[in-house]
């Protein structure tokens, strides 16, 4: 459900975990993972990172690892040792670092977990029992509602419900928050899954059929395959109803402003008025309905679909909801769908990786607070304003240069970049918790409180003026993020070090890695999406219609380029569904390049390799990732991002690749000149 709100905040591809080779003394190009069998100009991205490909390989408790993983798996370390101090520390009731040790234990307390059975659940089960009509349904319906975004940190913990929502600046008055509404109700990762055609995703959904029973049986129902049966079928009925991908990704069909009475009107069939009670909005006087027709067949089924089914869905929903927190057998068999079939992974990840990424999702502030004090001096934020202040200005000077944008929507352009608000390692203002209890007994309650807790907090907000420096991101998170509602972008300090940000370096190969990064950021403020929105954060044309038809014209053939990369024989990237992050990837790098060359680093020779080539090399090296077939299908079909290969390989639009590496016409990626794709 709230996928495509990732996608909106433009967040940059986290591509997993996995240990990886750090690279130590070796800078941020590792020579060693070049594959020189290769011609750059027929696959640059495995002569970047071929020996790489074939030597490393996954263990068994990842659907994929990638350079990402080095600064991940450094990041859980350094917080497993703050973990261990604040256990050890005589921390005061209610403190922080009293939450982050309560949290992390109830969590490893598997012994008594196990004791509680299913106790912990119970009441809530009986509640959903209970519901004798569907006026009370819509009720319930309603206070399963959450603002949650733990998919974000979190895959073990997550809050399908009917429909999901987003507080955020208001698409028309982005100076207050608003509610967005967006569809929901699936636990499959999108609609594709229920629908798609191919054997594959069949067998996978016969799969998850199994899986349902499973977990339904695990729990103390009986004819569990039967009700499991009717689960699925009621969620392939919500996947017919709702957005494709590409779809959702078009903000002028998402900015839908609702008022509490149209909902009866235009979405017959739920009880609004109870549904909007149950989820404490009963007082709200507008929404923003994400995707009208998918609430539309939505409330409908609420109103053909017999309300036993309902219940079961209900219920289930719960059980797989706090499976982790619950019995060992009910843990196991989440992963043993969702991990070993849904993403190819043999084995789950140590329990105490997963206290620890539990501990993140709920008071992630907290542990950021420790973070920084002691992983990130001030130097470190000193030297990447000045590369985001370089890139900045390089975009800038890219914008005037357009040959075929007129004076008018260059100056809105400029005032976008003006006013654009950069946070670099940690937010100005940190998350309060003050309200979150946590029992270190008590896991499951811990886990049902956070995920309360966090809705109320977000519910609070809506019509308040926005905190535009608000930060979406831990500093202990390994990414980067685009917020055009804010016109804010955010980079974590995790991802402010090797092997993407090295000092001992050449400029040449930090300005590639994460040069690129921040340039990737930075150009979501004009891609597909930001584009749309204006200085303030406002959704509004400020393009001449000739302009707007230029970049619809160009974005289109990029989107094209994209649709012709075929992972897999039946299954092909989606140039549509991927275009914001392809546009982003290719203004990033070429901004990052002007930045580049406009720095006053020395350039030299390394490794044989010319300061040009070391720029495209430490890029393509920053996208190495090696994935099971499953996760890799899971991205095609759910993610905004093409995969690695495809988007290291967008090189083949930029002249000064075709120059470094001496591209000639024969080679694969060798584009003619005007087939390059050209954007900003």
């Amino acid at each position: 459900m709230f996928n495509r709100m990732l996608s909106i905040l433009g967040l940059l591809a986290l591509a997993c975990t996995g240990p990886v080779q750090a690279q130590g003394s070796e800078g941020i190009i590792i020579a060693a993972d070049i594959d020189r069998s290769v011609k750059p100009g027929d696959d640059f991205y495995r002569f970047a990172n071929g020996s790489w490909l074939k030597r490393v390989e996954l263990p068994p408790d990842r659907a994929s690892v990638s350079i990402f993983s080095v600064l991940m798996d450094l990041s859980n370390r350094r917080m497993t040792e703050l973990l261990a101090q604040a256990a050890g520390a005589s921390a005061p009731a209610g403190s922080g670092q009293r939450k982050i040790r309560d949290l992390y234990q109830s969590y490893m307390d598997e012994a008594g977990i196990e004791a509680k059975g299913l106790e912990p659940i119970k009441a809530h089960l009986a509640e959903i029992a209970a519901i004798s009509d569907k006026h009370q349904l819509a009720r319930a319906l309603g206070t399963t509602l959450r603002a949650d975004v733990d998919a974000l940190n979190n895959t073990n913990f997550h809050t399908p419900n009917l429909f999901g929502v987003w507080v955020a600046p208001d698409f028309n008055d982005p100076s207050h928050y608003g509610a967005y509404l967006l569809q929901g109700g699936l636990e499959l990762p999108d609609r594709e899954y229920y629908l798609g055609g191919t054997e594959p995703m069949r067998r996978l959904l016969e799969q998850y059929r199994s899986h349902v029973a499973a977990m339904l049986r695990l729990a103390g129902f009986s004819d569990s395959e039967a009700r499991s049966g009717r689960i699925v079928e009621l969620e392939h009925a919500i996947a017919e109803h709702h957005w494709p991908l590409a779809d959702n990704e078009d903000i002028h069909k998402a900015n839908n402003h609702w008022s509490p009475s149209d909902f009866g009107r235009k979405a017959p069939g739920l009880d609004w008025s109870e549904y909007f009670r149950g989820s404490g909005l009963a007082a709200q006087k507008a929404f923003i309905v994400w995707q009208p027709s998918a609430f539309e067949g939505e409330a409908a089924l609420v109103a053909s679909e017999p309300l036993a089914v309902w219940k079961d869905w209900l219920a289930y929903h719960l059980i797989e909801a706090f499976a982790d927190v619950l019995p060992r057998a009910l843990a196991e068999e989440r992963f043993a769908f969702f991990g070993k079939i849904l993403s190819g992974t043999p084995e789950n990840r140590p329990r105490a990786q997963r206290a620890l990424q539990l501990v993140n999702a709920q008071v992630g502030d907290e542990v950021g607070r420790l973070y920084v004090q002691r992983y990130f001096p001030p130097e470190a934020k000193a030297r990447a304003l000045e590369m985001v202040a370089r890139i900045i200005a390089a975009f800038r000077k890219r914008v005037a240069a357009l040959p075929w944008m007129d004076a008018e929507t260059k100056a809105e352009a400029q005032a976008k970049l003006d006013s654009l608000y950069v946070g670099i390692g940690y937010p100005e203002t940190w998350h309060d918790y003050s309200g979150y209890d946590i029992d270190e007994h008590d896991a499951f309650g811990n886990v049902w409180r956070g995920r309360l807790f966090r809705y109320r907090q977000q519910v609070m907000r809506l019509g308040k003026a926005v905190d535009r420096h608000e930060w979406t991101m831990t500093p202990q998170t390994v990414n980067a993020v685009n917020l055009p509602l804010q016109n804010a972008i955010n980079f974590p300090a995790a991802i402010l070090q090797s092997p993407f940000f090295d000092a001992r370096a050449p400029d040449a190969e930090n300005y590639g890695a994460i040069g690129s990064v921040i340039g990737h950021e930075v150009s979501h403020t004009f891609d597909s999406e930001g584009s749309a929105f204006d200085a303030r954060g406002a959704v509004r044309n400020w393009w001449t219609a000739a302009d707007l038809e230029h970049f619809n014209a160009a974005t289109a053939k990029l989107a094209a380029q994209f649709d012709t990369y075929r992972p897999f024989p039946d299954l092909a990237v989606n140039g549509k569904q991927t275009l914001a992050e392809n546009i982003a990837d290719l203004a990033g790098l070429a901004a990052a390049y002007d930045a580049y060359h406009q720095s006053p680093g020395a350039r030299s020779v390394v490794d044989g390799f010319s300061a040009d080539q070391q720029f495209f090399l430490a890029h393509a090296q920053s996208e190495k990732t090696k994935a099971r077939d499953a996760q890799l299908r899971r991205w095609v079909m759910t993610d905004e991002h093409a995969p690695p290969e495809y988007r290291a390989n967008t090189v083949r639009n930029f002249d000064p690749w075709y120059e470094a590496f001496s591209v000639v016409r024969e080679e694969k990626l060798y584009l003619a000149p005007e087939d390059r794709v050209r954007i900003w």
